[in-house]
């Protein structure tokens, strides 16, 4: 890949970097048309570039926004599901082929480690708030099965059982002595060959119907300060390199402190947990 190509590539995820991942606009628009499919098309991802996208959005929102933007480059990205335990397709990310990769090129925003690999392939995770493009590592005895990336707060674990599937593992920041603050736990299986856009968009727009839809999901990586905060069911987790930390947001403060933490409207917020409380 161009150097320049990669420099834009990098500088995009960058930028995606900065949206938090919400389904308040969600559930807003899903009261608001009745439809999953109409309030698919109300996205704004599906019709702005980041700049001017006006919400956040869940990993289908990101994961699409950010297709179309590879494709616009004239890359061939995958849309590729997530599977975890019994339940299928409840997650979404891209593997991106480059057959011309050259490690010199290969330097991220804030993972320079990354420069020592050789691949052809990347996974794209901003649903899970991974926006470092990830060498994927080749299963054995082709590779080494398996890859570690000590991003902050959350290092990650691209493990390749076969050539067919993928397994994301995630876990604590790596310590000075070469140890994780906690431990590594399966997260996603992803079949690699991806899928079609509109079999993407079908498990998309079933999405709106699932358990997540009946209460605030948030979560928010602030990528220099290496932390990131997550809120659901009323618990605000903050977690950094030394660790994560719960508490509990009265109902007196919370549309003002999700409103400042997530970096959204005070009325988007209000507006989706009054549909919420319904």
């Amino acid at each position: 890949m161009e150097p320049a190509t990669w420099q834009k590539i990098l500088d995009l995820c960058n930028r995606l970097s900065n949206v938090t991942y919400e389904n308040l606009t969600k559930i807003i628009r899903l009261e608001s048309t009745g439809s999953a499919t109409a309030a698919r098309n109300l996205d704004d991802s599906d019709q702005n570039d980041i700049d001017t996208w006006m919400g956040g959005g869940t990993c289908f929102s990101m994961t699409w926004l950010l297709y179309q933007s590879l494709r616009d480059m004239g890359l061939e990205p995958r849309l590729v599901m997530g599977h975890k335990r019994k339940e299928r397709n409840i997650h979404c990310a891209l593997v991106l082929p480059d057959e011309t990769a050259e490690p010199s090129s290969l330097i991220s925003h804030s993972t320079s480690h990354i420069s020592h690999f050789s691949f052809k392939e990347f996974l794209f995770d901003p649903g899970y708030l991974i926006f470092d493009p990830l060498p994927i590592p080749l299963p054995q005895p082709f590779g080494t099965g398996e890859s570690l990336f000590p991003l902050v707060p959350n290092s990650v674990r691209l493990v390749r059982p076969d050539m067919d599937s993928m397994e994301l593992w995630t876990g604590g920041s790596l310590r000075t002595d070469g140890k994780l603050n906690s431990p590594m736990k399966l997260r996603f299986e992803y079949p690699v060959a991806g899928v079609s856009v509109e079999e993407f968009k079908q498990h998309w727009a079933e999405s709106f119907y699932r358990e997540m839809m009946t209460y605030p999901v948030l979560n928010r990586l602030d990528r220099e300060r290496g932390v990131q905060y997550y809120y659901q069911k009323g618990n605000l987790v903050t977690r950094d390199a030394n660790g994560s930390r719960m508490e509990r947001l009265d109902e007196s403060v919370r549309v003002e402190k999700l409103s400042e933490i997530f970096k959204l409207s005070p009325e988007l917020v209000s507006k989706a947990l009054g549909i919420l409380s319904k």
